[in-house]
């Protein structure tokens, strides 16, 4: 299949494609992209697709909602409805796309998620993520909501399932939690770029939710955190659900990086349930010794456990 904004592909739109897929496919469908900005929300809910882009920087699906944003119900669309893309069927992979939010500030428009993806296996390379609050979501959902009943969105009341990501040489921008989720998920090679928002705290660059048991969480291996935020004005994460894990290897911090690392969300008693660590952390930001004291510094012999095959499964081919 081509997509192409001026005709020269089988169809117009990502989603005219996405559409035209029979129910019940079982066979790889290939999806090239031509250059351009394709302003539509997305909704992929079918296995087997992989979008190929023509280029990252010149490739761009965008769209603008957000959680604030008040519906004809007279209800605002939430956090979950928010999303640009959002990504249902197992076995997805995604190659040099731009995913972005367009709404702007958290402050202003609350969260506003560039993509949703609650799909097991699914594969992004040199992709770019870009949004303020909230940019990726690695489903599943928590089992409730922190306040009210309803989540909303593609995944409301969907049993929940382990879930399995891989980012490979990507690029994702944000300011509050945005990489939040209970995915297991890997992100290599992976600039990580945090938004300036002039204040004293600019943002978390994750918000894990890992369930309970589950061995992983989020992993950066060989990333790069970087921003225009003042020194010392970032938190590499904070635990959305009490079992958080996070784990940051052979990574680059910026100076923006505050020296503890971590919060606890103003919840002291997730301090004993969360797994937040490191090794082998470098750059200004990366002083692991000023390192928050119920978070963890990996050592040599604990690293070794950080395989891709033991991470993700000996089922997940995440190579490209």
């Amino acid at each position: 299949m081509l997509v192409a904004k001026d005709g020269s592909g089988g169809f117009k739109t990502l989603q005219q494609a996405i559409n035209s897929i029979p129910k019940g496919n079982t066979e790889k469908i290939v999806i090239n992209i031509k250059r351009g900005i394709y302003k539509e929300k997305i909704y992929i809910n079918v296995p087997n697709v992989t979008l190929i882009g023509e280029n990252k920087l010149y490739t761009i699906f965008t769209y603008g909602d957000y959680a604030n944003k008040v519906l004809a119900s007279g209800e605002k669309m939430g956090t979950f409805n928010s999303f640009s893309t959002f990504i249902g069927g197992d076995n997805f992979s995604a190659e040099n796309i731009t995913f972005e939010n367009s709404a702007g500030s958290g402050d202003i428009y609350g969260q506003a998620i560039a993509i949703y993806v609650d799909a097991d296996k699914a594969r992004f390379k040199n992709c770019r993520f870009i949004g303020c609050q909230d940019t990726i979501f690695t489903g599943p959902l928590p089992p409730k909501p922190r306040l009210g009943n309803l989540f909303g969105g593609p995944k409301e009341g969907v049993p929940r399932r382990a879930v399995r990501q891989y980012y490979e040489e990507c690029y994702i921008s944000g300011d509050v939690d945005f990489i939040f989720g209970s995915a297991t998920a890997v992100f290599v090679k992976c600039e990580i770029f945090s938004r300036n928002r002039d204040l004293t705290v600019n943002g978390y660059i994750t918000a894990s939710s890992t369930p309970i048991g589950e061995r992983f969480g989020y992993v950066f291996i060989d990333c790069k955190l970087i921003s225009d935020a003042t020194q010392s004005s970032v938190y590499l994460g904070r635990p959305w659900r009490d079992y958080a894990k996070t784990t940051f290897i052979n990574c680059f911090m910026g100076e923006h990086i505050i020296g503890s690392g971590w919060h606890n969300w103003e919840r002291v008693a997730t301090q004993s349930t969360v797994s937040y660590e490191e090794y082998n952390s470098s750059g200004p930001g990366g002083k692991m010794h000023n390192r928050a004291v119920w978070a963890k510094i990996l050592n040599d012999e604990e690293v070794k456990e950080y395989n891709l095959e033991d991470i993700l499964g000996i089922d997940f081919d995440y190579r490209f």
